[in-house]
C-alpha cells in the first residue's frame, strides 16, 4: 500500500477541493449584467441595470398581483393529449413530458381568484416557462374556464398573457383556440362582465391575434414585445425597414393599439386604480 498515494493525497484533495457553485443562483440579463437570484427576485423580476423586465412564473405572479399574495387556484380538470400523433425531432407528447418535468406544472395556463385593491378578481395567467406559453387545447379550455369562473362570481376577468402564439404541435386544434377564446369573451360581454388584457413580454402569434387584443381595457408592462409575426418576417416581406421600437408596448401605445403602458412596480397600484371602477 503506498501510503501517501492511497491516503494522504486524497484526503488533501477533499480538503482544498472547492465545491461547485449552484446553477441556479444568477441569470444573465440581455444588457450582460449579471443578475442575483435573490435580488432579482425582491426588485420583481426587472433588471436593476437596464430595467428590463423578465418572466416570472405563474406563482410568482399570481403572488405579485394579488392583496397579501392571498389566492385560491381554480381547478382545471383536463388532460393533456396528442389530437395529431405529431413528432418533429421528438415527439409531442414527450416534449409535453419535458416540459412537465422541467416545471412540475400540467401545462402553461392557470386560474385563480382573489382580491386585488380590494375587489374580487378571476386571473387567467400563461407562463412562458411551460412551452414558450404556447396556445393549446388545453390553454383554450382553461381561458374558457375563466371566463365562466367569473361570470359565476360576477367579478372582473384578467388574462395575463405571455406566449410565443399558437402550439405548433396541435395544428389545426391548436389555431381552432382562437375562436374559442373569443367566443369566451362574448360570454362575459353578454353578461357585463368586465375584461382586462394584460400583456407582457412577449405577447405574440395566435395569442395576439386572439384574447389578448379584445379587452375592454388593454395594459401592457413596459417593454413588452407585441405582435403577430415577427419584425424580421415583415421586413423580409414588405421590403422595407421598420421603426427601431417597433412591436413595442411604447410604440403600440403611441399609436392608439394600447390604453395603458406601466412599470412593474407599479403594476398592481394601476390594476386596483382600474378595477376600482368596476365596484358596485
Amino acid at each position: 500500500m503506498n501510503w501517501l498515494k492511497d491516503f494522504v493525497k486524497p484526503r488533501m484533495n477533499a480538503l482544498v477541493k472547492r465545491k461547485e457553485t449552484p446553477s441556479d443562483l444568477w441569470t444573465k440579463c440581455t444588457c450582460g449584467q449579471l443578475l442575483y437570484n435573490k435580488d432579482l427576485e425582491d426588485n420583481v423580476y426587472v433588471c436593476n441595470s437596464c430595467d428590463k423586465h423578465h418572466h416570472m412564473n405563474f406563482n410568482t405572479r399570481f403572488k405579485f398581483l394579488f392583496d397579501d399574495e392571498k389566492f385560491e387556484l381554480v381547478e382545471i380538470n383536463i388532460k393533456n393529449n396528442d389530437p395529431l400523433k405529431f413528432k418533429d425531432l421528438k415527439k409531442y407528447t414527450d416534449r409535453l413530458k419535458e416540459s412537465q418535468k422541467k416545471t412540475n406544472q400540467q401545462d402553461a395556463a392557470f386560474v385563480a381568484t382573489g382580491n386585488i385593491g380590494g375587489t374580487l378578481s378571476c386571473v387567467f395567467i400563461l407562463d412562458f416557462n411551460f412551452m414558450g406559453g404556447s396556445m393549446g387545447q388545453y390553454v383554450g379550455e382553461a381561458f374558457k374556464i375563466g371566463c365562466l369562473k367569473a361570470i359565476d362570481l360576477k367579478c372582473p376577468y384578467i388574462a395575463v398573457s405571455s406566449s410565443g402564439g399558437a402550439r405548433m404541435q396541435e395544428g389545426l386544434v391548436s389555431l381552432m383556440q382562437l375562436p374559442k377564446t373569443v367566443a369566451a369573451i362574448n360570454l362575459l360581454n353578454d353578461k357585463n362582465i368586465p375584461y382586462i388584457s394584460l400583456l407582457t413580454n412577449p405577447t405574440t402569434g395566435g395569442v395576439s391575434a386572439s384574447f389578448a387584443m379584445l379587452g375592454d381595457i388593454i395594459i401592457a408592462e413596459k417593454g413588452a414585445m407585441i405582435g403577430f409575426a415577427g419584425k424580421r418576417v415583415i421586413e423580409e416581406t414588405i421590403k422595407e425597414k421598420l421603426p427601431e421600437d417597433f412591436q413595442t408596448a411604447e410604440y403600440l401605445l403611441e399609436h392608439g393599439m394600447l390604453d395603458i403602458v406601466v412599470h412593474r412596480k407599479e403594476l398592481q397600484e394601476k390594476l386596483a386604480q382600474v378595477l376600482s371602477h368596476f365596484k358596485k
